[in-house]
């Protein structure tokens, strides 16, 4: 079954790139998403004629909550909270929602409302970012439909006998929730109501097809043969398998960086599941996991991840333009090495970091040189995963906690 999947995907980059899918498919669908984009404008604008700070602050703040720098630090707290199963599925899932959505989002490189007369407020740093994705599907309505959505059927699947009043209500939260996430993307200028409206039917799509494999899945994941020898060859195959947009966005690098991720999680858990992430750990808010041994997990375990990533990229950006060098690849860097970072380098890279980053050129095309920021960014989030289960758990293990 693995090596059907390999072929498949290698398949698929052969095919797509030989004639132009992506090019067909942004001809048909493009033009339609703009005019919904163009005709929902208004409904964008009677929404912020309700402008107001509290209301500005709220859903910045909403948004931020369900932002993928805010499920890169919550995953770690469920894997050393002893939720291992849910901690892992959650993760996968977010790897596999952030394709799926980068990947129709560069596919239609439908635009977002138009400033002005939208009035556009983007509060951080990552959520400038994401302003300089395309549109179509919102990914915090997609997200936050899955991760919700599986988040619930966790709790119904352990917890057989709860009252079906706390179902419901659990529902109707989960529900107002994500229609709270949709409404503040559009008063916050970022989405248009077909942006909102694709991230709900891309997100209930893949919730449900999630639902019925996540326990093959796992299974595989944590008793399957050559997990991580797959693995590798599927994270290298979905830096191909990626759509070039009609102009760059920083939806690649969003891209690699989960797909790093979910490398060094699976790597770390098919190697380490007896010790640390059997059904059969202590969790928190039990007499064998109390809150207080539960924070120290979290005083030393945060710190160390960061300090793993930081050396991780030292390590990529030190081994990965040497062996480029060996093996005659010409690389280029668009920030990351300075020494590979040239003046034609510098220019792309004021538009967007990762302008060559999208691989599937490789096969098909010749360029002058390749950008080694892509392989750096994934070893530098696998070896983060990496950390989160097997070097941290095994530091717990040695100190007691």
């Amino acid at each position: 079954m693995a090596t059907v999947v390999l072929f498949g995907v290698f398949t698929w980059i052969v095919g797509s790139s030989m004639f132009n899918v992506t090019q067909k498919i942004r001809y048909f669908v493009q033009p339609w998403v703009s005019r919904r984009v163009i005709s929902g404008t208004p409904t964008v604008l009677q929404i912020q004629k309700y402008e107001h700070g509290l209301l500005d602050a709220f859903f910045s703040g909403l948004s931020c909550v369900v932002s993928v720098p805010f499920y890169t630090g919550f995953l770690p707290l469920l894997f050393w909270s002893g939720h291992g199963k849910l901690a892992r599925q959650m993760t996968l899932l977010m790897a596999f929602c952030d394709y799926s959505g980068n990947c129709i989002k560069d596919v239609v490189s439908a635009p977002r409302p138009k400033s002005p007369p939208v009035r556009i407020l983007t509060a951080t740093k990552d959520e400038k970012e994401n302003a300089l994705e395309y549109g179509l599907p919102s990914s915090h309505t997609l997200n936050t439909i899955c991760l919700s959505g599986y988040l619930l059927h966790y709790i119904f699947s352990c917890y057989e006998n709860i009252d079906a009043f706390y179902e419901v209500a659990a529902i109707t939260f989960v529900c107002l929730f994500v229609g709270l996430i949709g409404l503040g993307k559009i008063y916050l200028g970022m989405h248009s109501l077909i942006d909102i409206l694709g991230g709900l039917i891309l997100g209930l799509m893949i919730l449900a097809f999630w639902l019925h494999v996540h326990e093959y899945i796992d299974n595989f994941v944590i008793l399957g043969k050559n997990v991580t020898s797959f693995w590798i060859a599927l994270s290298f195959l979905l830096l191909f398998a990626y759509p070039t947009p009609q102009h760059p966005t920083p939806s690649f690098e969003f891209h690699t960086a989960f797909t790093g991720v979910a490398l060094g999680i699976v790597t770390g858990v098919q190697q380490t599941y007896y010790q640390f992430h059997h059904e059969n750990v202590p969790r928190v808010f039990t007499p064998d996991l109390r809150i207080t041994a539960f924070v120290g997990r979290i005083l030393i375990g945060i710190p160390t991840i960061l300090l793993v990533k930081f050396c991780s990229k030292a390590l990529a950006k030190w081994i990965l333009p040497i062996t480029a060098s060996a093996l005659g690849i010409p690389v280029r860097s668009s920030s990351y090495v300075t020494a590979l970072t040239g003046s034609s380098a510098v220019k792309k890279s004021n538009e967007v970091k990762q302008t060559g980053g999208y691989l599937q050129k490789m096969f098909f095309r010749w360029q002058e040189s390749y950008d080694v920021d892509t392989g750096i960014r994934v070893l530098q989030y696998a070896g983060l995963a990496w950390s989160v289960v097997d070097l941290v758990p095994s530091l717990f293990s040695q100190i007691n906690l």
